[in-house]
């Protein structure tokens, strides 16, 4: 080994060994289960990125969030990360990002569903995130959606327009309605806020949680309003095991 050889591993080493120290000294933990981060670790743990309860929807052109839409839109692909069910991470991590302002987690997800869209090459021009109403938004302060959408985009390499639709109605709260009533509650509550912006586009329109379809449908139905516009749909997550 040449002396600059020596000298650069000894360089790294210790720059290594300061930054465990800095890590010691200024924990950095995971926003999910709060075990210090290690080094190459970001946001979340290595183990709770493993625990994440996957669907493999995107490998399947028929999977069960595809087939929710059948009949009702017309659509390109539809697909959630992740399942989600009464105390599992997945609920832990959207409870975190939603009501917390965890917005890390938003995008981390984002990031690590945009790499497995990616290896299915997707012709995606711009991603649209479901918005909140304004008073919504306000009262919360952040759309959750946004961060989602910000990290399927720097993964994918695609712009994400978190104004491109806008809420017009304020909707009541979906927890505990009836499908049908589901439908009725979000029906013409959307718009578009510039049909030039999506004019011509494969738009990729992200939510949160897909349990019915109903939000997401509405919401598709305002952007197939504009000229020659195909739409696909990503979420977080949606019910299952």
């Amino acid at each position: 080994m040449s002396a600059s050889t020596k000298l650069l591993s000894g360089v790294s080493k210790n720059f290594s060994y300061l930054r465990d120290l800095a890590l010691m000294a200024f924990p950095n933990n995971c926003l999910v289960c709060a075990r210090t981060l290690m080094s190459d670790e970001r946001d979340i743990c290595f183990s709770c990125i493993d625990s994440l309860p996957e669907t493999g929807y995107q490998h399947m052109a028929d999977n069960p969030v595809a087939q929710q839409f059948w009949g009702r839109m017309p659509f390109v692909q539809a697909s959630a990360y992740l399942y989600v069910q009464d105390a599992n991470i997945t609920q832990e991590m959207i409870h975190l990002l939603k009501y917390h302002r965890k917005h890390r987690i938003g995008i981390k997800l984002g990031r690590l569903y945009g790499y497995k869209l990616s290896q299915m090459q997707p012709d995606i021009d711009l991603i649209v995130p479901v918005p909140l109403h304004v008073n919504r938004k306000r009262e919360r302060g952040y759309n959750q959606c946004d961060y989602f959408a910000q990290g399927l985009s720097e993964v994918l390499q695609v712009p994400y327009e978190p104004d491109a639709m806008k809420r017009i109605k304020e909707n009541i709260s979906q927890t505990r309605r009836t499908r049908y009533d589901r439908w009725e509650n979000v029906e013409g509550i959307f718009a578009l806020a510039d049909p030039d912006r999506v004019k011509g586009k494969h738009i990729l329109l992200v939510d949160d949680v897909i349990t019915t379809g109903a939000t997401i449908e509405s919401c598709a139905s305002a952007l197939l309003t504009g000229a020659d516009v195909r739409v696909s749909v990503a979420a977080i997550a949606t019910a299952g095991r």
